[in-house]
């Protein structure tokens, strides 16, 4: 039996910032999912396996939720559209901005992605989530978190290219 005062203590506000992010900035839906989060990890207490890796069971609910928001969405069919396109420039470039203006860009092009690679991103480069981790989370094999990390960094640099130093 885990102690969950002390696991809303270590992970709220960690699970907050991440809804925050993924739920374009609604403070009140990021804390509703928080909640519900808990909510769920409580009820499912029993089925928890001990093994030191509460992250990423909290993390799995999270993304369950939020991919149920998204599917009511029908914003899947357009990740899955967004998938099969090949990104037609995936040179390496230099972006030399101050850190308040490649916060800022970065932050619209992650706006824009669709919600699942957005989700990724997140988990894996701003929650620091390994790859095995988001695998397990987003229940698809390590070479598919990989390739599609790859894509949305090539999306990025594309839609960052206007920033580049030339």
């Amino acid at each position: 039996m885990m102690d969950f005062e002390s696991l809303y203590q270590r992970y709220a506000r960690r699970l907050q910032g991440f809804f925050f992010r993924q739920l374009g900035g609604d403070r009140q839906a990021a804390a509703d999912a928080t909640h519900d989060t808990f909510l769920r990890a409580f009820e499912a207490r029993d089925r928890f396996r001990n093994d030191g890796n509460e992250a990423a069971w909290l993390f799995t609910i999270a993304y369950n939720l939020l991919r149920n928001r998204y599917r009511r969405q029908a914003n899947e069919a357009e990740f899955l559209r967004t998938l099969d396109r090949e990104p037609t420039e995936t040179a390496t470039i230099e972006v030399s901005l101050d850190q308040k203006t490649l916060r800022e860009a970065l932050k619209t092009v992650l706006d824009g992605l669709p919600p699942p690679l957005r989700l990724l991103f997140s988990l894996h480069y701003e929650e620091e989530l390994t790859v095995p981790q988001v695998s397990e989370i987003m229940q698809i094999p390590e070479g598919t978190v990989k390739s599609r990390l790859h894509k949305t960094m090539t999306i990025i640099r594309k839609q960052l290219k206007e920033y580049e130093d030339k």
